[in-house]
């Protein structure tokens, strides 16, 4: 596949080629990748920290928090983040892919029962954060393992299995393919979302899900913008994560440079973040479902696709530098710039060493994805015309 070479684009600004379906689902998922990758090794860390350990801002692929003693070293133990391995977000990502090339369609609770939960727990892959070939069910954060918890062993209606989970962004760090399979259409990627991530998690986990795949589909239409995903996100979302987008953002529009954006951020969204100051030591209220809170990770991914203009350099790096959960934040944030231009935006350099470090082939999801999204539209298109069809003869319009 060849692609243009194109310029980093201010705010609002169009795109200034015209991307097919195949260049716009190969630079989420890529970007996703690489993003998760880039933030991995400082996770949980301060921007303050990340520059003393690391003599300044990161600007690229590094190694662990705590060099050949990740190992043993605590929190991080046993996982090896950093030197290009993805985490549990691109691990999550594929296996939904897969459940898309099982299913062949769109996608609901019952997939994640039928098809995601077998996956993780009965089939065993290369973990490049153990170096091993192990079950994803051994990698996975005990927010995720709950959807193997709840419908392998408790047989909990699918639909209804989040509820009493853990509230975090653990659905939307990977509810980017349902937001490429309804490219253009952020309406759809909502609703399929709300209805996928039911089985995971509830209230503004679950929302958090449905507008990150909004924004995505939104990012793959023609002519999007960094303004324009934002705003098919705040039409769709709903109670404190509206508000938090609304607070992110704004703080956000006032910056060009993430060095600058990193501290209003954070404290954009600090009032809807039930986490609080202390990353790894949450406040008692933390994860609790809430009508007035939200993620904090979804907000500043969008944030910082508005502080970087769409420019996934930019973008992702003022990502990985916020800190906190910045792995996942640049997983959206990636997912989100590499659909606007492709992967013809992200340095090759990282692609390829990360790629090469997590023993991944970063393309053939996207291919395979991209498959998939054709046949659905296809079928979606045949269902629409016969709806309208038999519509217009009971609106008396037909003959």
């Amino acid at each position: 596949m060849t692609h243009k070479a194109t310029e980093p684009r201010a705010v609002g600004t169009a795109t200034t080629t015209t991307l097919t379906l195949d260049e716009r689902i190969t630079g989420a998922l890529v970007g996703a990748a690489v993003g998760d990758a880039l933030g991995g090794p400082v996770e949980g860390w301060t921007p303050a920290q990340i520059v003393e350990r690391h003599g300044g801002r990161v600007t690229g692929v590094v190694g662990p928090w705590h060099g050949d003693d990740w190992r043993t070293a605590r929190p991080i133990a046993p996982y090896h983040k950093g030197d290009g391995h993805v985490t549990d977000d691109t691990l999550m990502t594929h296996a939904l892919i897969r459940v898309y090339e099982t299913v062949r369609g769109h996608l609901d609770a019952y997939a994640v029962a039928d098809h995601l939960v077998p996956d993780l727990m009965s089939r065993p892959r290369w973990i490049p954060e153990l170096e091993a070939e192990a079950l994803p069910l051994q990698r996975i954060f005990l927010a995720e393992k709950w959807i193997v918890t709840r419908l392998h062993y408790g047989h909990a209606d699918p639909r209804e299995a989040g509820s009493g989970n853990i509230v975090n962004c653990g659905a939307a760090m990977y509810m980017a393919p349902v937001g490429l399979v309804n490219a253009a259409h952020p309406e759809a990627a909502y609703a399929e979302a709300l209805d996928v991530a039911g089985a995971h998690q509830s209230s503004y986990g679950r929302e958090a899900a449905g507008v990150l795949a909004a924004a995505v589909a939104a990012a793959c239409a023609p002519g999007a913008t960094p303004v324009s995903v934002v705003e098919a996100a705040l039409a769709l979302a709903k109670d404190g994560t509206r508000s938090a987008i609304e607070s992110v953002c704004e703080a956000a529009s006032r910056h060009t440079d993430f060095e600058s954006a990193l501290v209003p951020l954070r404290a954009a969204v600090a009032p809807f973040d039930t986490v609080g100051p202390h990353y790894r030591d949450p406040s008692l209220g933390a994860r609790r479902p809430s009508r007035l809170h939200s993620v904090e990770e979804l907000p500043v991914a969008l944030g910082m696709l508005l502080v970087g203009g769409g420019d996934y350099h930019h973008t992702v790096l003022g990502s990985v530098n916020y800190g906190r959960d910045c792995d996942s934040i640049a997983t959206m944030s990636g997912a989100l710039a590499g659909a606007l231009h492709g992967e013809q935006a992200i340095p090759g350099a990282w692609v390829k060493t990360v790629a090469e470090a997590s023993r991944l082939d970063l393309h053939a999801p996207a291919r395979a994805l991209t498959e998939v999204a054709r046949e659905i539209f296809v079928r979606d298109t045949a269902r629409r015309r016969s709806h309208e069809a038999a519509f217009a003869v009971l609106a008396g319009d037909g003959r």
